[in-house]
């Protein structure tokens, strides 16, 4: 009976913890979606853990500028944009060009995102039904349609805590699926070591590569959210340490399951020598390695990464539009409602045309970084500014840690340039 107790008591502790997680989910949520797992087995297929040093850095320069943006919420009291209108002199047009061009990168990745999701859940249903195969692209626009219906109706109903529960919920059954994978699956050592050493790949579609794997995870949207998440959190001043764990303990998680992802894909695909261009690549290529298990523990780590996605992506344009009105979001209101009806209706385009999801994904993950400099040099502003920080002075090294995210941010935008020309 005791021992019985006990089990109960460790449950307990372990679900406190894991729902006591903060704003930090939300990051995560953003930053680990299909366009991460699409980016990560991409590269790991083609390059094997070659690319684990951009990982590592932008994982590291997401935790910082997660923090400096919390840390800017919580003494001030204020929202980013809706700072950068208040306090910078071209603030209100730096607001609406961040809007702009966030809005137009992660509707896009939405439209990967429902694709790969609706992919995934076909071919699950595929396997135990065979008719539908000669049925694939009305099977999978009908899902997509299913799928995006029922987030919107949620979208409606729900409020910060609702949203963050079922984040977790999918957060965590992601993490756990691709842990599990990485057992069926291992690189080697000695790769990994090397990865960590800075090369950018000399062969076509590297360089994008790069500049999607840092699009996916230093992504613009994760640190100008952070402060209306911080607010719905209820979190204060009196909160700056929590914010200062929280901060840290999402950097580390993003790398952690980014970089197992990418394992994963270097572990069963490049060894054998094959890429990954359809969303079933992956899946069926661990099947022969790991049984049918794997291939499940794969599908269901994938679709959590695609769901987990949704609620951001269609949070990201209302919650951008509010900062920069007034620093508050009503998910109540006519306008968030219909903001998010037409981020749903744009969703369905990629699967209405039967367009390749990942392409999609690869794509708006470059386009993500050409916003980020502007959102890295805005906090930097707002937090140099004796008027609005007052008698709160940022730390040197947290400074030394933006500016090295500014310039890795316009090395990388460039990259990025040069990769979109080349593909068109």
């Amino acid at each position: 009976m005791a021992t019985a107790e006990n089990k109960k008591s460790i449950l307990k502790r372990i679900v406190a913890i894991i729902l006591g997680f903060g704003p930090g989910i939300f990051a995560i949520g953003y930053t680990i979606g299909t366009g991460s797992v699409t980016s990560m087995i991409v590269a790991g297929s083609k390059f094997g853990m070659q690319l684990l040093w951009v990982l590592l850095l932008s994982c590291l320069f997401s935790g910082i500028l997660m923090f400096a943006y919390g840390n800017y919420a919580l003494i001030t009291g204020e929202t980013a944009l809706y700072g950068f209108k208040k306090h910078l002199k071209f603030g209100k047009a730096m607001a609406i060009l961040i809007i702009i061009g966030i809005t137009f990168g992660q509707w896009n990745s939405l439209m990967g995102i429902l694709g790969i999701s609706s992919n995934i859940i076909f071919e699950i249903l595929a396997i135990n039904f065979e008719g539908l195969i000669a049925y694939q692209y009305e099977t999978v626009l009908i899902i997509a349609i299913v799928i995006i219906v029922v987030f919107y109706l949620l979208m409606l109903i729900g409020k910060y805590t609702f949203f963050e529960k079922i984040l977790i919920v999918f957060v965590s059954a992601m993490g756990l699926s691709f842990m599990l994978s990485l057992f069926f699956v291992q690189p080697l050592s000695m790769d990994i070591a090397k990865g960590l050493i800075p090369t950018i790949p000399k062969v076509t579609g590297g360089k994008m590569l790069v500049a999607a794997f840092v699009g996916t995870t230093m992504a613009a949207a994760t640190f100008l959210s952070r402060p209306l998440f911080i607010k719905g959190k209820g979190w204060t001043i009196k909160n700056l340490r929590q914010q200062k764990k929280d901060s840290v303990t999402a950097g580390v998680l993003i790398f952690i399951i980014s970089a197992t992802i990418m394992a994963v894909a270097a572990g069963a695909l490049f060894y054998e020598g094959k890429e990954v261009t359809q969303v079933l690549d992956m899946a069926n290529t661990l099947e022969p390695i790991a049984g049918k298990w794997g291939v499940t523990i794969f599908f269901f780590g994938a679709l959590s990464a695609g769901l987990s996605s949704i609620f951001p992506c269609l949070l990201i344009a209302p919650l951008l539009v509010a900062d920069y009105q007034s620093g508050t979001l009503d998910t109540n209101s006519l306008q968030f409602r219909i903001i998010t009806a037409v981020a749903c209706l744009v969703s369905l385009i990629g699967p209405a045309f039967g367009a390749n999801p990942i392409e999609i994904q690869i794509l708006s993950q470059v386009f993500n970084v050409f916003v980020l400099p502007i959102v890295i040099l805005g906090i930097i502003c707002l937090l140099s500014s004796k008027k609005v920080m007052k008698s709160y002075k940022t730390s040197t090294g947290v400074y030394i840690g933006m500016y090295s995210a500014l310039l890795f941010s316009l090395v990388i935008s460039y990259n990025g340039v040069l990769a979109l020309l080349n593909y068109f």
